[in-house]
């Protein structure tokens, strides 16, 4: 791995770097001799954003013990091929849940210092909406997913952190150059495909378009290769983070961006699983 100089020039950056949260780490001046951020520090504080997630799993089944009783509202088709029927109560929490999350992760962004708790709320909520999908929508027969996309995302993470440690991938302008082709390319297609579904002409082609299994499971595919990415991404900027001394505070900041990338991992890898099971409960 390449070590950094606190003396040494930075290299100029470029869109997509990485994370809207530790891409802010690019413009940082401080510098700490005596209370430098570590890896350790950093690692620890990743974690507690991730047990806090498993907090959010338990209000949400204790939520939903406590709402049992409570009459159908609406039925909703998630991923698809996935039903869930919810009570009023039950789609204003997960309504708000989701709300306050997205609100704490741009407060977290913006204002530095509020991360011990911003990112803690984010990391609840997330937990919250991921218990959700695995034990509302899936239910106890496909609940056993929740737990095959943890360990997909524990692989994927170890197995992006042996590529960038070990050299065989490193963040560089061809690196970022396909990153960027990717994230465009993809942001394109959904404007397009959009736009598509608005005209009556082209209206029922995009629909056969998106409704084929094997297109959606690649767009998953695509997704979770351009999370993985920014995993690599993430290293790159925490690795700087440590050697180029920034004070020991901003340890938040780079957990709260590396616990933001691995729970967006998650969620693809659960999204992908739950298209292949819901193509073979229908077929």
């Amino acid at each position: 791995m390449t070590t950094l100089s606190r003396e040494t020039p930075r290299e100029k950056r470029t869109l997509f770097r990485s994370n809207p949260i530790l891409n802010r780490l690019n413009k940082v001046t401080e510098r700490s001799e005596t209370n430098a951020a570590t890896y350790a520090g950093i690692a620890t504080k990743t974690t507690f954003f991730l047990l806090m997630t498993i907090v959010g799993i338990g209000i949400q089944l204790v939520v939903s013990n406590m709402l049992a009783s409570e009459p159908v509202w609406q039925t909703i088709t998630i991923s698809k091929k996935f039903v869930v029927s919810i009570s009023l109560k039950e789609a204003y929490i997960i309504g708000g849940v989701l709300i306050v999350g997205v609100i704490a992760e741009l407060v977290g962004i913006f204002a530095r210092k509020t991360i011990p708790v911003t990112g803690t709320i984010y990391a609840v909520s997330q937990g919250y909406f991921i218990s959700f999908l695995v034990f509302k929508v899936l239910g106890d027969e496909y609940s056993y997913l929740g737990l095959e996309a943890l360990l997909l995302t524990v692989a994927v993470v170890l197995v992006m952190s042996w590529l960038y440690s070990s050299g065989i991938i490193k963040v560089d302008n061809k690196f970022r150059t396909v990153l960027l082709a990717l994230v465009l390319g993809t942001v394109g297609l959904g404007l397009l495909t959009f736009i598509g579904s608005l005209i009556p002409a082209t209206r029922s082609f995009v629909q056969n378009i998106t409704g084929n299994p094997v297109i959606s499971i690649a767009v998953d595919v695509i997704g979770l290769i351009i999370a993985a990415l920014f995993l690599i991404s993430d290293f790159a900027m925490v690795q700087e983070c440590v050697e180029r001394g920034y004070p020991k505070d901003y340890e938040w900041y780079a957990a709260f961006g590396l616990a933001f990338t691995v729970i967006w991992i998650y969620l693809k890898i659960l999204d992908l699983l739950m298209q292949i099971a819901g193509d073979k409960k229908n077929s």
